[in-house]
């Protein structure tokens, strides 16, 4: 039997192991009535399968067919240490395998890239690596957080998220998520101190550093934030590697719509393509985008948003040359970008079916190319512990002619993406 084979038959057990007993959200492990101390441990365990079938570009796409197999076994542990004293821990399993090597490059698929802003990443291959398969285990949350009565401290591995935008950010900087990106429920874990002071009922200040191995893979920030009524907002400034930003982010409710939106300015080290005021190092991303639930059946909810990218490219053609510029290749492993094109659209639909099904539609759009990805959706709640979720890939648009792309979506593969998730 080939190791990989049984590293990826024993993450299957583990997984029906995790499924066996009785439903519960978690395993207390050890509690002290008296001093209210407690350690719970929870669980998740998902198998996802993608089978697609990509655009006719034997440069990009060797095979036109292709079948990737993915695994995951997460463990999180709490502690409650005091009445004002939390820590948590998570740990993490994750095996792919690919019927073909090119099919690691769809847009769809997360990168293996290390995450950013890490001082050292936690993160071992526990079997050699091929072009076809890899498996690795990680520890991807570590902090303690502390509560006080003029606000909080967290220290160590955690998630950061910033902003007010749903499926695009101007302001969300650290690991975002790709609004195409299969299994996007855990953000990964960036390594940083948190202080937040409260100014009033309403309204906070923050200081937050979130550290690479040097200063110049590292970011220092401050915001503020607060609301009135029914207007909240925030704003930002500090720097992002090598950048310097300045940003700004709210959103209101307005007849029972709501409302929000991101502006973002960066003063970057390169020159840019796109300039912001004349000034070539200096460039701008923004969102603006609204949701509303018709009384239509169980509810019918419409999210709409646009995202202006200033660090993205104009035209598709040019997508090929950015990319050899070392610069524009470490922005979009880093997250810089959720998308390399400098404009995009997306409209999400969402329905409950009843109380243990849900239907969505994902539109995503490049209104310079006219290309987009149409990702209709389907979720069951089987049990109280087990999910299943599918979803197809439509892309439209021109497709790549000798590997050269002509289109931002019109080289995504169709794709069929199937996924059980089991919870503890």
């Amino acid at each position: 039997m080939h190791r990989t084979d049984f590293n990826v038959k024993y993450i299957i057990i583990l997984v029906g192991l995790l499924y066996a007993g009785t439903p519960a959200p978690a395993w207390e492990l050890w509690s002290d009535p008296n001093t209210e101390r407690s350690v719970d441990l929870d669980a998740a365990g998902k198998w996802t399968s993608l089978a697609s079938h990509a655009p006719d570009d034997p440069i990009l796409y060797p095979e036109q067919d292709s079948i990737g197999q993915f695994l995951r076994l997460r463990l999180g542990l709490d502690c409650h240490w005091h009445e004002d004293i939390d820590s948590r821990i998570a740990y993490e399993q994750r095996a792919h395998w690919y019927s073909d090597a090119s099919a690691s490059a769809t847009s769809l698929l997360a990168t293996d890239f290390p995450p950013p802003y890490r001082i050292t990443q936690l993160d071992w291959q526990i079997d050699d690596h091929t072009d076809k398969s890899a498996y690795h285990h990680e520890i991807d949350r570590a902090f303690v957080n502390v509560q006080r009565s003029w606000g909080n401290i967290i220290l160590g591995r955690q998630a950061v998220g910033l902003g007010r935008g749903v499926l695009f950010s101007a302001v969300d900087m650290f690991s975002p998520f790709s609004p195409a990106e299969i299994d996007r429920e855990w953000r990964r874990g960036v390594d940083g101190a948190r202080m937040e002071y409260e100014l009033s009922d309403t309204s906070s200040a923050e200081v937050m550093g979130v550290f690479g191995e040097t200063w110049e893979q590292s970011a220092l920030l401050t915001r503020i934030r607060g609301y009135v009524g029914n207007v909240d907002g925030e704003l930002l400034l500090g720097k992002r590697a090598n950048d310097l930003f300045l940003g700004s982010a709210a959103s209101a409710t307005v007849a029972d719509a709501e409302i929000h939106a991101e502006l973002t300015v960066i003063d970057t080290a390169e020159k840019q393509v796109h300039d912001f005021a004349g000034n070539d190092h200096q460039t701008l991303m923004a969102v603006f985008g609204s949701s509303y639930t018709f009384d239509l059946g169980n509810g019918l909810t419409v999210l709409g948003e646009y995202l202006y990218n200033g660090l993205g490219v104009k035209d598709a053609t040019d997508i090929n040359t950015r990319l050899l510029d070392p610069s524009f290749q470490t922005r979009v492993l880093r997250g810089d970008m959720q998308t390399v094109s400098q404009q995009a659209l997306a409209l999400n639909l969402s329905y409950p079916l009843d109380t243990a099904m849900g239907a969505a539609l994902l539109i995503l759009q490049n209104p310079a190319d006219a290309s987009g990805l149409a990702i209709p959706n389907l979720s069951w709640d089987i049990n109280t512990d087990t999910r299943f979720l599918a979803s197809l890939y439509l892309p439209w648009g021109e497709e790549s002619s000798n590997g050269q792309l002509q289109s931002t979506y019109g080289n995504t593969p169709l794709s069929l993406f199937l996924q059980v998730g089991i919870y503890r």
